[in-house]
């Protein structure tokens, strides 16, 4: 019996060694004589080079060694833009919201909403949509609304940034999107015989939309519902109003147009 218990120390001193091992590792700071111009470079670097994962601990580190410095508040920016160009969009957002709340009176307020706007905006859209068959419009919307918020914010409080042209450009886009969000809904409904709820569906993009390009798809979606639920004077109460404002519209002449990209100009 005492010789058992002697051999099981043995083992149980091999795992300690190896875990004090580990530890020492881990707590190994190549950066620890480094000064924060030093840090700063290197992260720079690292984010130019595309190494983001390799960039984000460096922002950190700076973070702390010169905290209440501008340099620090410039480090959480790029931690952030570090994050959102690794696609990683909470910790991005996270970090941007901590330096608003830390630093609302920065002079980098501008870019830090703009940014944010970034974040929630899919600027690969117009891209990929053409190979995904699918838009901003066919996508969740939250993250849409987010960012048009995020680019109100910034041109409404810096109309001189500048940000701000492209801000607004987006904005449009998003607006775009979100009216198009409805027409889509609408027409899955009617495309199911669903002709009541399509019409609710494109009336509420024509109550919340001013001049989109959805908004002529969305009236053609209403005469055409009215005509199948056998309601002629409805329908042709909305085919007038869509006559006045889209004289020769191609949907009354030619129907439904295939699925076409309205973002080219972006």
């Amino acid at each position: 019996m005492e010789f058992r218990g002697k051999l099981s120390v043995v083992p149980a001193l091999l795992a300690a060694s190896v875990l004090a091992g580990c530890s020492a590792l881990k707590e190994e700071d190549k950066t620890a004589s480094w000064s924060p111009n030093r840090i700063y470079a290197e992260a720079k670097d690292e984010l130019n080079s595309g190494a983001y994962d390799k960039a984000i601990p460096l922002y950190e580190k700076l973070e702390g060694r010169a905290a209440g410095t501008p340099l620090a508040q410039q480090a959480q920016l790029e931690r952030a833009y570090a994050q959102y160009k690794a696609n990683d969009q909470a910790q991005a957002m996270a970090t941007l919201d901590r330096f608003m709340k830390l630093h609302p009176a920065s002079p980098a307020m501008d870019y830090a909403l703009y940014l944010k706007g970034l974040v929630n905006f899919n600027d690969n859209l117009g891209i990929f949509s053409s190979l995904t068959r699918q838009d901003l419009s066919e996508r969740d919307q939250k993250a849409a609304k987010e960012s048009f918020e995020a680019f109100r914010e910034l041109t409404t409080r810096f109309p001189d940034s500048r940000y701000a042209p492209d801000a607004r450009a987006r904005m449009t886009y998003i607006v775009n999107s979100l009216a198009q969000y409805e027409v889509h809904v609408a027409r899955y409904y009617f495309t199911r015989g669903a002709y009541v709820a399509a019409i609710n569906r494109a009336q509420s993009a024509l109550t919340d939309y001013r001049d989109v390009p959805a908004l002529e798809e969305a009236l053609y979606i209403i005469v055409r519902s009215y005509d199948a639920l056998g309601m002629p004077q409805l329908r042709d109460d909305a085919r007038r109003v869509m006559e006045k404002n889209y004289p020769g519209s191609e949907y009354l002449s030619k129907g439904f147009k295939s699925s076409q990209p309205w973002w080219k100009f972006w």
